[in-house]
């Protein structure tokens, strides 16, 4: 079919269904994700993509009325645990509080083959957009074998090397490490350099879970600028923060460090969650040694009574160097074995479980629920000055560190329903510590850049239509630590690649997503 024939029938469909676009958004402030200010102007979309901003005179097979609203770029989140993706393909508590695309595979775990990973996210049908990092945590598992505290073999590192490769030549956007994790907790800088040259040649990042985020941190920081130095790369870290008494108020020097390497030639950026508590496995309370060989070694050495001593031992001198008397800063969000500690503290839940909560009980009631497979936790450490500075400054990007959430299902980190809306509610309406054009940029265009997801996070002719409406003065996170099952408000209508999957505050049945390609 010749271009002048196709055109005699585009124009003759537009002619008989009165439309000269699939969906216009009117009456709205428009946020385009530079950090520009707002102006007004409707937004015209055709065939997935923005076709037209400004004042327009023409007809949509949909029109949405955006008075009061404010149209941004739909959010990208590039630090979540949403791996399930495939199994549970809405992500509505993503979608819910405005984001549109989501980055997997972070802190070091990802599916090895990522090509198996996009075929199964195009076959299940996804709401949001997806893109994925491949992690050294599963590149090291797979070549290792199990062995962990020791160096790789050249045989073991050619073997992690092919498939970081080959994860990047499906479409990976880079390497992610999670090096408070197993295995990665023993690997030292030399092998992350490594591999990190191999994504070098497809500009992928660097995005890093780093070994310290309390009163050693600039060690931390230093590993992850000589891994961007000598690989080559540009650099991510993941959540940043500064965790435990004893390292807060340093977040100004933090940032000095950042901007510092930053005027030494490398590209390094941030990500952050709202929140000032974290969230992790409660194994992470335990010496990760004592794991090399994997649960088997740990369940052997719980019944070594010398061992289990001298473990106890190290475990009080590890709090206590931490500036802590206690495990109350630590409460269990899941815990399968027995549900009726979720919500609860350490201290609250050895009192519970033993009758006493001294501090040899609450590392007995840690013991026990790792001997029992294990349990998720919050942990509040961090101060609210810190969280501000970091945000403030501009290479920081929000990002939720959240899974899909089953909602209900224990008493998770509250930052997987409310993350981006308690930015724009909380420090941009009420605290003005953000301008809104500015968290805008940092949950849009900065994203988009860092993470090279072509033509997304901004409000441009041609640009994919990934869009967010949301009431200023309504947005609103609700959920709460005791109560964290509340989806966000003040979001009326979200968009993926053109169609509409939130109308109303409501999920739609439509799932327009797709797996994102490095440089796709």
């Amino acid at each position: 079919m010749n271009n002048r024939l196709l055109g005699f029938l585009l124009l003759g469909f537009q002619i008989a269904t009165g439309a000269d676009y699939d969906c216009i958004i009117r009456h709205g402030r428009i946020v385009d994700g530079t950090g520009a200010p707002a102006y007004f102007a409707d937004v015209a979309i055709k065939s997935g993509r923005i076709a037209r901003i400004g004042r327009l005179p023409g007809r949509a097979e949909r029109e949405i009325d955006a008075q009061g609203l404010i149209v941004a770029p739909g959010f990208i989140d590039v630090h979540t645990h949403a791996d399930e993706i495939a199994a549970r393909p809405r992500a509505e508590n993503f979608l819910r509080m405005g984001v549109t695309t989501l980055v997997v595979g972070n802190c070091g775990d990802s599916a090895l083959d990522v090509g198996q990973f996009f075929a199964a996210v195009t076959n299940a049908g996804i709401t949001p957009n997806v893109a994925t990092l491949i992690g050294h945590n599963t590149v090291r598992e797979k070549a290792m074998g199990g062995s962990f505290d020791r160096a790789p073999t050249a045989q073991e590192m050619a073997r992690m090397k092919d498939y970081v490769a080959r994860a990047m030549r499906d479409g990976a956007v880079g390497l992610s490490t999670g090096l408070i994790y197993l295995p990665g907790t023993f690997s030292k800088p030399e092998e992350i350099i490594e591999l990190a040259k191999v994504i070098a040649p497809y500009d992928g990042i660097y995005a890093s879970h780093m070994r310290h985020e309390g009163a050693e941190i600039r060690s931390a920081l230093d590993e992850v600028f000589r891994v961007a130095r000598e690989a080559g790369v540009r650099a991510e870290i993941s959540h940043l923060k500064l965790s435990g008494e004893n390292a807060w108020g340093r977040a100004d020097a933090i940032i000095a460090d950042l901007e510092a390497a930053r005027a030494r030639g490398l590209d390094i950026t941030a990500d952050q969650y709202a929140y000032t508590a974290s969230s992790t496995t409660l194994r992470q309370l335990i010496p990760e040694d004592v794991f090399d060989g994997g649960q088997q070694r740990f369940l052997a050495l719980l019944k070594n009574p010398d061992e289990k001593a001298a473990l106890v031992k190290r475990m009080k001198r590890r709090i206590t160097a931490r500036g802590r008397r206690d495990y109350a800063y630590a409460v269990i969000a899941s815990y399968g074995h027995d549900p009726s500690l979720n919500g609860l503290n350490l201290v609250e839940a050895a009192k519970k479980g033993r009758g006493n909560d001294s501090l040899d009980d609450q590392i007995e009631t840690i013991l026990e629920i790792q001997r029992q497979g294990g349990a998720s936790g919050v942990f509040h450490s961090m101060n609210e000055a810190d969280l501000q500075t970091f945000m403030r400054y501009p290479n920081t990007m929000v990002a939720s560190d959240s899974g899909i959430r089953e909602f209900g299902k224990g008493v998770p980190h509250p930052r997987g329903y409310g993350n981006n809306a308690r930015v724009l509610a909380r420090y941009v309406r009420e605290l003005k510590v953000l301008r809104l054009e500015e968290a805008i940029r940092k949950m849009t265009s900065l994203p988009a850049t860092t993470f090279r997801l072509k033509n997304r996070g901004l409000l441009k002719d041609g640009f994919w239509a990934d869009l967010t409406l949301f009431d200023p003065q309504q947005v609103q996170d609700r959920a709460t630590f005791r109560d964290p099952h509340h989806y966000a408000t003040g979001i009326p209508f979200v968009l993926v690649n053109g169609v509409v999957v939130v109308a109303q505050g409501e999920l739609t049945d439509a799932r327009p997503g797709r797996g994102l390609k490095l440089h796709d």
